[in-house]
């Protein structure tokens, strides 16, 4: 009997506080964002231009590490 392990096509990264991401279909001239905190699906993510209470809600799915 042959079992496989199927995996999801939305298979989402572990993605580390610190690491950088960038957005799906994000622009080529835009820096990458640096990863606040994932939780629950949503992760929060800032641009090192921005002050540091400056943070940005995004979906898990739509990051990518950088």
């Amino acid at each position: 009997m042959n079992h496989r392990h199927h995996q999801s096509p939305k298979v989402v990264p572990l993605l580390r506080p610190g690491s950088f991401v960038t957005l799906e279909n994000q622009p080529e001239d835009l820096p990458p964002f640096e990863l606040i905190e994932c939780r629950g699906g949503r992760c929060w993510v800032r641009q090192q231009a921005w002050g540091p209470s400056v943070q940005w809600e995004v979906q898990h799915e739509r990051l990518r590490t950088a």
